[in-house]
């Protein structure tokens, strides 16, 4: 009898408890550096702990899951025969896809890596298709094909609000980061084949919401199947915003979460940012 698949991921994932239980999806963490010390994102650091240390304006760096974290994993896993599909960050935003390609290489078992070109929910969403197909006994042609039509229904923003650490990071020049933060520039970026891109610019919150207003017209036609808006300590009344922007022509019971996001996305995008993550039908 043919084994299943194994499901993987790495902790840029946003899964909840109970979605990493019922499926027994395994998730390799990345690294977060804070003060000196090492951390294993969601291990031995939380979401809750990483948002105290920005809003105390200490600066994390990350990277990617040691290799030898992807090699034990895929050991483990493919112990017993079966076959594993690790689906992981964009490797325009991580070195992650890349370690798990060499991991994968060290290891005498059936893996197949998988380039979610996402991170967050919308890797989420391709993590859950990839989880139930396997439970279901489908096929890795059959995986991958509904992974593709996931990432073809995925739309994801992430909204920068304050621009420290996308200047710590190195993602903009430090003179940029510099001009952007006493102009109090927020910017909307899209991401596009796994890259991020800005879209726009402006000066309060009312660029996020003009974004939300602006997705709400471009999904008319189209049913929203759910939205993630992802956070790094944005106030409720400003996720409750953004959410009545982006349902004004759809069914206002559409699910809608607005959990943290992990350790490694907060890290990146700073405080008050956010992602505006949807799957369509």
């Amino acid at each position: 009898m043919t084994k299943k698949f194994k499901i993987v991921t790495d902790s840029s994932v946003l899964l909840t408890p109970e979605e990493i239980t019922q499926y027994d999806i395994k998730i390799v963490p990345l690294t977060v550096e804070l003060n000196g010390q090492t951390y294993r994102d969601g291990e031995n650091i939380s979401r809750a702990d990483l948002l105290a240390a920005l809003q105390n304006d200490q600066q994390p760096k990350t990277s990617q899951p040691a290799l030898g974290s992807f090699v034990d994993t895929f050991t483990e896993l493919t112990a017993d025969g079966s076959p594993v599909i690790a689906i992981v960050l964009s490797d325009h935003l991580s070195g992650t896809y890349a370690s798990a390609q060499m991991a994968a290489e060290m290891v005498a078992g059936d893996i197949t890596i998988i380039n979610s070109m996402n991170a967050d929910r919308g890797l989420a969403f391709q993590v859950l298709a990839a989880a139930q197909d396997a439970q279901a006994g489908k096929s890795l042609a059959e995986i991958k094909a509904h992974l593709q039509d996931v990432h073809e229904r995925t739309l994801t923003d992430v909204f920068v609000a304050q621009m420290g650490s996308l200047v710590a990071s190195g993602r903009i020049s430090n003179f940029a980061g510099h001009i952007s933060k006493l102009l109090n520039i927020k910017l909307v970026t899209h991401l596009t084949d796994g890259k991020l891109s800005m879209i726009a610019k402006g000066r309060s919150n009312k660029t996020f919401y003009k974004r939300c207003q602006a997705i709400a017209e471009e999904s008319k036609g189209r049913e929203i199947a759910e939205i993630a808006l992802s956070h790094v300590g944005c106030d409720e009344k400003y996720l409750t915003t953004l959410k009545e922007y982006l349902l004004s022509n759809q069914d206002p019971n559409t699910p809608c979460s607005t959990e943290l996001t992990s350790s490694v996305i907060m890290s990146h995008v700073g405080l008050n940012g956010n992602g505006v993550t949807i799957l369509y039908k």
